[in-house]
């Protein structure tokens, strides 16, 4: 046993009871019958990893005293007693995900439920992080059946931003080398080579980032279907326990959850939706759409101040790209209004300062670079 080894056990014990202390804590805080159970059982589950690390550490032949918790951990505890649990929930649940990822890769951890046990109080503090301070939310079988799935505004969300994105970065390119005093026809090719590079490497981003969420969403549900099919029981206590944290009580969070893993038909897809958020149907949607929908939205945007150039030139064609991307930031200051409720005739009008103040900006830029290299 070599004293890295040992030095990792202690490490391992002390996380542990400091987990512990801070659990308890948010037990002792919660106005909520239910959540306090549910932390204090987070908070024998620690302890009892502290116990086999301590275990540990006694076959190695290392005597093993009392551990105070850490400083940090008392600033946490005390953060849970005086401002309520919510208020380190997503400090914890940031612990889980790396003790669970750290136990993974330890070897004394096989055959044992800690790695588990460390991933299955990040997706329930997950849960109580996205409802915190509230009972369950609605129906929960309405929820597990699929129905009243609200649509959010994520969509007109990105539609606005996609096409802000464009108009704005664009507007900004063909004002720069129009104030280098290029011709119109040099104007519409780097606008319209703007266009192309821009929205192709939104959709290049877009595709990578639904791509990679996607294939990580399937590494989790396989993760879930293993733990499922080697202990279904772990997992019905692991989705009664999120239950309780949604408010209901315990006799009513075992019975459903028992009766949801029985079904095997049912049971990865229940899971999948209630521990890991993801619709195993959808798994965030297909990277294609979404590559094609940020092409197509960065691009509308993007023709806005081109378009001139294709009929005018001179100061004319510039003036008339001005006035037609004001126009177009105006409506999209307009359209944010939709999300964040301000009034249209104030969002709009700092959409269109903040676009023209860039484009001015490279005007200038573009100007005097156009006066140097003449």
């Amino acid at each position: 046993m070599s004293s890295e080894d040992v030095e990792r056990y202690r490490r391992n014990r002390r996380d542990e009871i400091d987990s512990a202390t801070v659990y308890e804590a948010m037990a002792a805080a919660a106005d909520q019958p239910q959540l306090a159970d549910v932390y204090g059982r987070l908070a024998e589950t620690e302890r009892e990893h502290a116990a086999f690390w301590a275990e540990r550490l006694r076959e190695a032949g290392v005597a093993v005293s009392d551990v105070s918790p850490s400083w940090r951990a008392r600033v946490l505890a005390r953060l849970a007693r005086r401002l309520g649990p919510n208020a380190v929930v997503g400090t914890m649940r940031s612990a889980e995900s790396v003790g669970g990822a750290a136990y993974a890769e330890q070897a004394e951890t096989a055959g044992t439920t800690l790695a588990a046990d460390e991933r299955s109080h990040d997706r329930l503090l997950s849960a109580i992080e996205s409802a915190p301070g509230r009972g369950a939310e609605g129906s929960v079988l309405a929820r597990l059946e699929g129905r009243h799935r609200a649509a959010s505004g994520n969509a007109l969300r990105a539609a606005v931003l996609g096409a802000n994105d464009g108009l704005v970065s664009n507007l900004s390119l063909v004002m720069g080398v129009a104030g280098a005093a290029l011709s119109a026809t040099s104007i519409l090719v780097t606008g319209l080579a703007g266009l192309l590079a821009g929205a192709g490497s939104m959709a290049m981003g877009e595709w990578l980032s639904v791509q990679s969420s996607r294939e990580l969403h399937q590494r989790q549900i396989s993760v879930e279907a293993d733990e499922l099919a080697a202990d279904p029981a772990s997992e019905a206590r692991e989705l009664a326990l999120i239950y309780e944290a949604k408010g209901l009580s315990r006799e009513e969070a075992t019975s459903l959850a028992e009766r949801l893993v029985a079904d095997e038909s049912q049971a990865l897809d229940t899971l999948a939706r209630e521990e890991l958020g993801v619709d195993p149907e959808e798994l965030g949607g297909s990277a294609w759409a979404a590559a094609g929908t940020s092409f197509v939205l960065f691009a509308f945007g993007a023709v806005v101040p081109v378009l001139p150039f294709f009929a005018l030139a001179g100061p004319v064609a510039v003036g008339a790209s001005l006035a037609c991307s004001a126009v177009a930031l105006f409506a999209v200051g307009a359209a944010i209004t939709v999300l964040t409720g301000r009034s249209v005739l104030y969002s709009g009008a700092r959409q269109v300062g903040i676009g023209l103040a860039a484009a001015v900006l490279t005007y200038a830029v573009g100007s005097l670079v156009g006066v140097t290299l003449g």
